[in-house]
């Protein structure tokens, strides 16, 4: 019911698109042209930004998960509530619009910085996104190209030799109380992978030992469309640029693993980088990278015909 006006906005695009492909769970979205221009000539923002009104005894964990969102994208564009006790009538803005990662789009792409994950079904030129919980301080989610090498259901979860004295135990089988859900699947010839959970509300935060979870709901989806030998990208992206009905936005996100010493200079780098650094408004640009938010913000500099009259120095 919560997600009635988000689902109502992309009813006709969904309804011309055979549910077997595209399962339950997260939104699909249609993918850009690929080309020389595959930046400029297509929308790589993607998603409906919507409004909440709180209600009694929600918090902000519940509503994330209603919206299939991380907990940090709700508390990261809303730092000044209580995430337990939002007060009643809050008007909350939604984060489900995404800057699409500037890698290749085909299978998996997981932007640790963001905390989310985009399988992109090229076959028929669409992508999905969900958010997750990646590997806490001390147990970083690595970085790399890997596949999908194993599928699992009920996985029994193989303990960490660092965390046995703890569980007292060197297995733990399926069930309740068992970290990984119902759902597994392996990453290349390592020993982590992507899997649900036992504790939905750890999505959004650093909480695993390296692996990616996601909310059961949404592994159960991205399982039944995942096939083995699926490329699987794991990217570390806090700033994110990209463009809608030619308008030019960034997307970013907190440096959460310390890796870049000074995201603004890291933002202002990659902006050049791509070639866009005389057609953006700086100061806009300098306001998204101090607030951080993830929020995807216009940054389109305006031409002189569009400056109101009066406001030129």
């Amino acid at each position: 019911m919560k997600r009635r006006l988000f689902s109502a906005l992309t009813f006709l695009f969904l309804v011309s698109i055979p549910f077997a492909v595209l399962g339950g769970g997260a939104h699909p979205y249609r993918l850009p042209p690929e080309g020389p221009q595959f930046w400029k000539d297509g929308n790589t923002v993607v998603g409906v930004p919507v409004r909440h009104t709180v209600t009694k005894e929600e918090n902000l964990l519940g509503i994330a998960r209603d919206y299939d969102l991380g907990f940090n994208e709700l508390a990261d564009l809303h730092p000044q509530l209580d995430p337990w006790i939002p007060p009643r009538g809050t008007e909350l803005n939604i984060p489900s619009r995404w800057v699409l990662p500037d890698t290749r789009k085909e299978g998996i792409v997981a932007n640790i910085a963001e905390l989310r994950l985009y399988y992109f079904l090229k076959r028929v030129r669409l992508v999905k996104t969900f958010p997750i919980g990646i590997g806490d301080d001390g147990w970083h989610t690595p970085l790399g190209i890997f596949s999908i090498s194993t599928k699992m259901t009920r996985p029994t979860w193989y303990i960490p030799e660092s965390l046995q004295e703890k569980y007292e135990a060197k297995t733990m089988p399926p069930g309740p109380e068992n970290p990984l859900g119902d759902y597994w699947m392996g990453l290349s010839d390592s020993s982590f992978g992507i899997h649900g959970t036992n504790f939905p509300w750890s999505v959004g935060r650093l909480v695993t030992h390296g692996c990616i979870r996601l909310y059961p709901e949404d592994i159960e989806n991205l399982f039944s469309l995942v096939e083995i030998g699926t490329p699987v990208e794991i990217i570390y992206e806090p700033v994110k640029f990209g463009f809608r009905s030619g308008r030019i936005y960034v997307e970013v996100h907190r440096d959460i693993y310390n890796r870049l010493g000074n995201l603004t200079e890291y933002g202002w780098l990659r902006l050049k980088e791509k070639g866009l650094a005389g057609e953006v408004d700086h100061k806009k640009l300098r306001e998204a990278l101090r607030e951080k938010n993830g929020l995807p913000v216009d940054i389109t500099r305006l031409e002189d015909s569009e400056i109101p009259a009066g406001s030129k120095n």
